[in-house]
């Protein structure tokens, strides 16, 4: 399976599956992604997660089920190393900012009254 393919079934799992990704504003978006993804990745390499605070533990707990949910649906993770891992991740992130955040036609993501 080539990597296109399996960031597209990450990609669709959380567009699916992900209550977090749609927040109010494009900044908090960011944050939220910034916040689930690294720890999500963290998780899939068997890294210590550090959630020094309220909002890293909220971060956490949503990483913590995408991770459990990746790994069920996709035992093709078990196969990667960890930085193929990282790379994966990091165009899931970039490619989930596009969707949400920058290529989003929803002027309502910049509005500053929020």
């Amino acid at each position: 399976m080539d990597d296109a393919t399996k960031l597209e079934q990450l990609m669709d799992y959380i567009m699916k599956n992900c209550l977090w990704q749609f927040n109010s504003r494009a900044k908090d978006r960011r944050k939220q992604n910034v916040g689930v993804l690294t720890k999500t990745t963290q998780l899939l390499c068997d890294e210590p997660v550090d959630n020094p605070t309220p909002l890293d533990k909220c971060y956490w707990v949503d990483a913590v089920c995408l991770a459990e949910a990746y790994r069920e649906r996709y035992p093709w993770l078990a196969t990667m190393d960890k930085t193929a891992i990282k790379t994966l991740m990091q165009k899931l992130h970039e490619r989930l900012d596009w969707l949400t955040i920058d290529g989003s036609l929803n002027e309502e993501l910049t509005v500053q009254h929020y």
